[in-house]
């Protein structure tokens, strides 16, 4: 918070960590309080975490408009929590604000009303675009002795890339062949550091501790290329112009294939190692997708001050 300059929380929920269901029920229970004493006309949440779930069914039973930011997003994986999530939030919803035309598709395709759907654009690159000149101007490469295109970046956090040494191995292989042509920066999340640092075997891989936001755009702006499995990092590569690999089998945000600078790899070593290759010789040229231009926030604001009540919209399963 003191980093972008945003004021602290009027309300802590504290939920801390554990299984889907623990945090999902902690959530809910430290939310519920809130939504009885403030009442509000209406309850914004973002994306597909668990508190994203948790709070939009405290909102939905409780009666408040729902207004769900990056809705429509879809991997196709449903092994992935945070798909669960999208589509269950989706539901509840009254307010579906999406990130890119795929997005709105994907809502038309599952029978949502068009009063429900809003094309608004993407609040994390309005993020990046507020904060990208103090981030460049913070020094972190410097401080790293990096210079900008002499490295590549990687992060690496999905549970199916990192939670077993028969998955994580394998990618380890492929980034230590790309570390050959140029060396690469990593900074360990806490749910991989140890297995990390035990198959991370070579030098031109650097491990280095989290990065905070400004210091982790800097990094993705100086990098030559990132190789990833972090749907935001596909996103603020693609707004930053920088080359992305990402190390999945799918993405819920295609649009930072179709019209950004991404590439799916998947998840077999010699793919990636292929396709990091060829990136590096023959970059993609940078492109953008349209209405990711630091106005997404204005537009939901427009949205839902002009959206009526509860008492006079349809809610979310009423015919139209």
């Amino acid at each position: 918070f003191r980093e972008l300059g945003i004021r602290a929380p009027d309300r802590y929920l504290g939920a801390g960590s554990g299984t889907q269901a623990e945090q999902t029920a902690r959530i809910m229970l430290a939310f519920e309080p809130v939504v009885a004493e403030e009442a509000p006309d209406a309850v914004v949440v973002v994306g597909d975490v668990t508190s994203t779930v948790a709070c939009g069914l405290v909102a939905a039973k409780a009666g408040a408009l729902l207004a769900h930011v990056e809705a429509g997003l879809r991997s196709r994986d449903w092994t992935m929590p945070e798909e669960v999530n999208r589509v269950v939030v989706d539901r509840l919803a009254d307010y579906l604000l999406a990130p890119s035309p795929d997005a709105v598709e994907n809502l038309r395709a599952e029978g949502y009303r068009e009063d429900q759907i809003h094309l608004v654009g993407n609040v994390m690159i309005d993020t990046l675009f507020a904060n990208r000149e103090r981030a460049l101007a913070a020094g972190t490469l410097a401080e790293l002795g990096l210079a900008p295109g002499g490295y590549g970046l990687v992060t690496l956090h999905r549970p199916a890339n990192v939670d077993s040494p028969q998955s994580l191995a394998p990618l380890i292989s492929a980034l230590t062949k790309v570390s050959g042509e140029l060396p690469l920066i990593l900074p360990a999340h806490p749910r991989a550091a140890a297995a990390l640092r035990e198959l991370v075997t070579t030098d031109r891989i650097r491990l280095i501790p989290p990065a905070g936001y400004l210091d982790f755009v800097a990094l993705q702006a100086g990098a030559r290329i990132v190789l990833t499995d972090s749907g935001g990092v596909q996103e603020e590569t693609t707004a930053l112009g920088v080359p992305c690999v990402t190390l999945r089998d799918n993405t819920e945000r295609p649009i930072t294939v179709t019209e950004g600078t991404n590439i799916l790899a998947g998840r077999d070593p010699a793919r990636i190692v292929e396709i990091a290759q060829r990136v590096l010789a023959d970059p993609p040229a940078p492109r953008r997708p349209a209405l990711w231009d630091g106005r997404a926030g204005e537009r939901i604001a427009e949205v839902l001050l002009s959206g009526g009540t509860a008492a006079t919209r349809l809610r979310p399963t009423d015919l139209a």
